[in-house]
């Protein structure tokens, strides 16, 4: 596949079968995103893969915060809330959580590696649509918080940047093309 029609043909894929992508593809998909670009060589990114009953860790984030919007609940709504997040965290047989921990270069911009992360998600997905796979990334509340950091070993400098769900697309779904504003709308050229 061309670089250009994977650019113009990846979509977000919500849902993906139960079949789990290999090690080898999913070790392709991160190879290629530790290949994205990234100042000052920081290398900033990590990456966690959850399979089985390994996604229950994600789930267990997800079930706390659950309950943690909950107000004067029985325990059965407490319980039902946790079980959610277990759940939510099954959607896809493999989930990469995407984390990012700040160079201690003096001359490192925090914020460049954060981009540099984000740079590395998109080629991941571009990757992972190469090979057949589907793949959204998924941020919110969950992500950002202490229980998620705690978690997935994150330093209280470093951030949860999300986590991308990986499986192969479910059969006869086909994701909505979204509107985008056009070349022309989003640049402005500049020749004297």
């Amino acid at each position: 596949m061309e670089t250009i029609k994977a650019i113009q043909t990846r979509r977000s894929v919500r849902k993906v079968s139960d079949k789990e992508p290999s090690k080898e593809l999913i070790e392709q998909i991160l190879d290629a995103a530790r290949r994205a670009p990234n100042h000052m060589n920081t290398e900033p990114w990590h990456f966690i893969v959850l399979t089985g009953e390994g996604r229950n860790k994600l789930g267990a984030v997800y079930g706390k915060e659950n309950q943690k919007l909950l107000k004067d609940a029985n325990q059965e709504t407490v319980n039902a809330a946790y079980e959610k997040g277990i759940a939510s965290a099954k959607r896809a047989p493999v989930i990469i959580v995407v984390t990012m921990e700040p160079s201690d270069n003096p001359r490192a911009v925090a914020i460049e590696d954060v981009a540099a992360t984000a740079c590395a998600v998109e080629n991941l997905m571009l990757a992972a649509h190469e090979l057949g796979l589907g793949s959204i990334w998924r941020t919110g509340g969950a992500a950002y918080t202490e229980e998620a950091k705690k978690a997935f070993g994150v330093s209280e400098k470093g951030r949860v940047m999300g986590f991308v769900y990986v499986g192969y697309p479910e059969e006869g779904v086909v994701p909505k093309v979204p509107e985008r504003k056009s070349v022309a709308e989003i640049s402005e050229w500049i020749d004297a």
